[in-house]
């Protein structure tokens, strides 16, 4: 009788942790890309949606507004060793990572002291430490999922129909 009574309670917890899994479950897994970028690791932690057949730029991801540049937590950058953005010294340390896409425009990338966020609600644009213009390549080859890569001189961001180059030294 304990057996059965024990074997239904395992059961049910199981089935109990099976319905929280996909309750809670976040559908944009949270990836990190990691590379060398001179003699500093750098760390790309952000979390991948994935376009569904929606169209991004412009409609789920505002022109003109400040995106979190991933899903759910903030995207962050990780750097061990000082490196340089563009034109802009950034010490070692973990920076939020943003960008303001524009229509027909270059973009804003940005970084950010504020590390820990969710999305873009809690941004100020005080608390940046970097505001840069990139130019996006627009491509007629679809990324399904947002991916970011870490190149020897660069970080690169794809997603939909548009891929960041990001100089970093």
């Amino acid at each position: 009788m304990d057996k059965k009574i024990m074997m239904k309670k395992l059961k049910f917890t199981f089935i109990l942790l099976m319905i929280a899994t996909l309750t809670f479950a976040q559908e944009s897994p949270r990836k990190q890309a990691t590379g060398k970028i001179g003699t500093a690791n750098a760390i790309v932690d952000y979390g991948s949606p994935s376009v569904k057949g929606r169209t991004i730029w412009g409609e789920l991801v505002p022109y003109g507004k400040v995106w979190r540049a991933g899903a759910n937590e903030n995207t962050t950058f990780s750097f061990d060793k000082d490196v340089k953005i563009g034109d802009i010294k950034v010490k070692a340390g973990k920076y939020g990572f943003f960008i303001i896409p524009s229509e027909n425009k270059e973009w804003v990338v940005i970084l950010n002291s504020k590390n820990d966020a969710w999305g873009s609600n809690a941004y100020k644009q005080e608390e940046d430490i970097l505001r840069m213009n990139v130019k996006p390549d627009y491509t007629d080859n679809n990324q399904e999922a947002l991916d970011y890569a870490i190149g020897e001189k660069e970080i690169i961001i794809k997603w939909a129909k548009v891929k960041i180059v990001i100089p970093v030294q």
